[in-house]
């Protein structure tokens, strides 16, 4: 007969009131909700059975919805508090899914949405840690420590430094080589799995036996600031990472790129325009750009072609400046896209398309490679495998040209 499947419950608590960044579990990171990365891991995990989001908001009860999460209930304010710990939301969690519908989870799991990069494994290898080895109330997620503890000070009340901790047959460890110290490990925000006796019986969210879960600590991103976000955005535009992403469809980068094929309009300016009495038209650029482009051609051989609706002189000048070939007056880019790569019998995989809004969405079913700028259409983010950190017009192609460039230099 069959072993009985654990049931495994992943909660990703959710509070709507943060002070640090405004509205953070729901702000776009790297074109998807930040909750959507805990959520899309829950989801393709083997041992989860269910995925549930714990929070006081309605927005982020419906974006958790939308990715496919379930939320059967609104957290009451008093556990959504500034100060409020982990342990009274998921007791809260637990006791409202055993008196409402008789559920009861051998396992539960805590997904922090302020670690969204994860390792594919991560979920199911805590899960197998925990289940094989009866003894342990909690496994989590840690890596090596940046910083030895033994290494570090406190200062007394006399003002003398006096070290923190001290090795046994190691004198002075402070003075050591960190070699000859033991090693340490920093928890992280990524995983934690409990075992529901810990958190209703022993309240606590890790009890007595902790078990560790050794995580890569090219993973190891805690958004707490602005800094935090904008550099974990940053390694998920690298794509150097194999990570759990919100979109099945989310590709990396080629491994080789060809052309570049973009929209001008909303790419290479801001989407505004100018015009005067007289009907005359004038858009802004970025100079940035111009250099980007002559970069990528210069140092890497890739071939940048412009495709325009609109049929405006500025945008043939623009494009004769920079020495870019260009296509104008287009209403449906596909089309061209077909026959440009026709034409140079192109394999679609190696050819990058970066659009704005939702007429090159199209266009994004012809390439390998979809790029947008940061102020694009919320439907063109989510189907772009990269979006920009900046804006167009503000320098979003001079940061994909200097990602090119970065990357295959």
């Amino acid at each position: 007969m069959d072993k009985k499947r654990p049931e495994v419950l992943a909660i990703i608590p959710a509070r709507g009131n943060s002070k640090s960044i405004p509205r953070k579990n729901i702000k776009e990171f790297a074109g998807y909700p930040l909750i959507s990365y805990s959520i899309a891991a829950a989801l393709q995990a083997e041992s989860v059975t269910r995925v549930l989001v714990s929070t006081d908001n309605e927005e982020i009860a419906n974006v958790a919805r939308e990715f496919d999460a379930e939320v059967p209930f609104l957290r009451p304010a008093e556990f959504a508090q500034d100060q409020t710990a982990d342990l009274p939301v998921f007791e809260h969690a637990l006791t409202w899914l055993k008196e409402n519908e008789g559920y009861e989870p051998d396992v539960v799991i805590q997904l922090r949405p302020t670690s969204p990069i994860r390792p594919k494994d991560c979920i199911d290898s805590a899960v197998s840690i925990l289940l094989n080895h009866p003894d342990a109330d909690c496994v989590r997620g840690v890596v090596l420590a940046g910083q030895n503890p033994y290494k570090m000070w406190h200062i007394q009340s006399d003002g003398v430094l006096k070290p923190i901790l001290t090795v046994a047959g190691v004198h002075e460890a402070y003075n050591a080589p960190r070699q000859e110290l033991p090693s340490v490990y920093w928890q992280t925000g990524h995983i934690d799995a409990i075992r529901p006796e810990t958190i209703m019986q022993k309240r606590s969210m890790t009890g007595d036996v902790i078990y560790p879960l050794i995580i890569d600590p090219s993973f190891t991103v805690d958004i707490d600031t602005m800094t935090d976000w904008r550099n974990g955005e940053q390694l998920v535009m690298e794509g150097s990472l194999d990570m759990v992403l919100p979109s099945k469809g989310k590709k990396a980068f080629p491994e080789k790129i060809s052309l570049i094929l973009m929209d001008f309009d909303g790419v290479m300016t801001d989407d505004r325009v100018w015009v005067d009495e007289n009907g005359h038209e004038m858009i802004a650029a970025h100079r940035g750009d111009g250099m980007g482009v002559s970069l990528v051609r210069q140092k890497l051989g890739i071939d940048i072609i412009v495709i325009s609706k609109e049929k405006n002189p500025v945008v043939a000048r623009r494009c004769e400046k920079l020495h870019l070939a260009y296509h104008q007056g287009i209403d449906n880019k596909s089309t061209v896209i077909d026959a440009i790569l026709a034409e140079r019998k192109l394999d679609k995989n190696e050819v990058v398309y970066i659009g704005n809004d939702i007429n090159d969405l199209e266009c994004f079913e012809k390439v390998g490679f979809r790029v947008t700028p940061a102020d694009a259409h919320d439907v063109v983010k989510r189907k772009a495998d990269l979006v920009l950190r900046k804006s167009g017009g503000m320098g979003a192609v001079r940061e994909f040209c200097d990602l090119l460039i970065a990357k295959y230099s």
